[in-house]
């Protein structure tokens, strides 16, 4: 049944990619501003639960990390990657904006005002992983933006800046003052500065998973059987009134439940996925709007595949979505080459 289960999730980014091999590539790079407002939504929402009742209707399952800025996910690690990831998609959204000079300029401060306000909700989260993350994501983002290319090329009106700079000033003033407060509620961010044993637990879940791995190796327990796996070799002094339902590692928990074919798998779609990226880095017109999607998507493929390594973002339909979403931004540049390819053959 949990393999069932398992195999029904990838409904969701099937979905994604059955749509988006439909839309037309402007309606693709659309996409980007939906998936912002989203991720800024979900991290609005858990400064909401942190501020309110840790039991209130705002968390949304039955299980999840109550008194946590979690926002549409049950778990803070999960919230604080989409966050994280937010940050070159905002260098990006900046970056590729088109139309008159003061439409440019103003969506450049968009950009900027949510990435100010990014810094105190990726804190209340209280994830380590996190804060990582951002780390991650603000470097990803300075490699990512460039000077729009109408910015240059379009009349050069002046922007209202008597509109903008108040607003911009106040939500830098608002996300301060909220930085301010939340660093002063121990219960929010002990964890990121505090000792604590999680790492310690999470190592020897690792270890326990590794022996998994060998018991049912070459082709592995089965998809969705971790839990019932593990339990079987979990040692006494692991034992605690909760379960361990992933192995807080997809990478290792991919090889136990799908052994050496798993192992084959990853492998290809990593070597696959490196060769695309060193070629959009080093060989594409960066100027192209195709190339610098393409370039976002491999950052933020990266980025979740570290987060991976501590966590489980892709079991979320959500996180799911977004990987779909990155998926064909990082081949649509690849059309280009096709659509030449196919003129000089009608040529020829």
């Amino acid at each position: 049944m949990n393999g069932w289960h398992a195999l029904l999730s990838l409904v969701a980014p099937l979905a994604v990619i059955l749509l988006g091999i439909q839309l037309k590539r402007e309606d693709l790079f659309r996409l980007l501003s939906l998936v912002i407002a989203l991720s800024t939504l979900s991290g609005l929402l858990g400064l909401l639960q942190v501020v309110g009742d840790p039991n209130s209707s705002l968390y949304f399952y039955r299980i999840t990390n109550n008194g946590a800025a979690v926002g549409l996910f049950a778990n803070r690690n999960h919230a604080a990657t989409l966050l994280a990831c937010l940050f070159p998609m905002l260098a990006v959204f900046a970056a590729t904006a088109r139309g008159e000079a003061d439409a440019v300029r103003m969506r450049q401060l968009v950009a900027a005002a949510i990435a100010i306000v990014l810094v105190p909700l990726i804190l209340v989260t209280g994830s380590r992983s996190g804060l990582v993350g951002a780390v991650l994501g603000l470097g990803a983002a300075a490699l990512l933006y460039r000077e729009p290319v109408d910015i240059r090329t379009v009349r050069r009106g002046k922007p209202n800046r008597f509109k903008v700079l108040p607003i911009l000033g106040g939500l830098g003033v608002l996300s301060l003052a909220l930085l301010t407060y939340f660093l002063s509620r121990a219960e929010a961010i002990e964890r990121l500065f505090s000792g604590t044993t999680s790492e310690e637990s999470r190592t020897d879940f690792w270890a326990v998973s590794l022996d998994l791995f060998w018991k049912y190796f070459p082709l592995g327990s089965g998809s969705g059987s971790f839990v019932e796996a593990y339990q079987i070799l979990e040692p006494n002094e692991l034992l605690n009134p909760f379960y361990l339902n992933r192995a807080h590692n997809d990478w290792i928990e991919t090889a136990v439940t799908f052994g050496l074919p798993g192992i084959l798998a990853l492998l290809v779609a990593a070597i696959t996925f490196g060769i695309r990226s060193y070629r959009l880095w080093y060989h594409a017109d960066g100027g192209k709007r195709s190339v610098a999607f393409g370039r976002l998507a491999s950052v933020l493929i990266a980025m979740i595949a570290i987060a991976s390594a501590f966590d489980y973002p892709l079991r979320t339909p959500t996180m799911m979505a977004l990987f779909a979403i990155c998926i064909l931004w990082l081949t649509e540049s690849g059309r280009d080459r096709t659509a030449a390819a196919i003129a000089t053959i009608k040529e020829v």
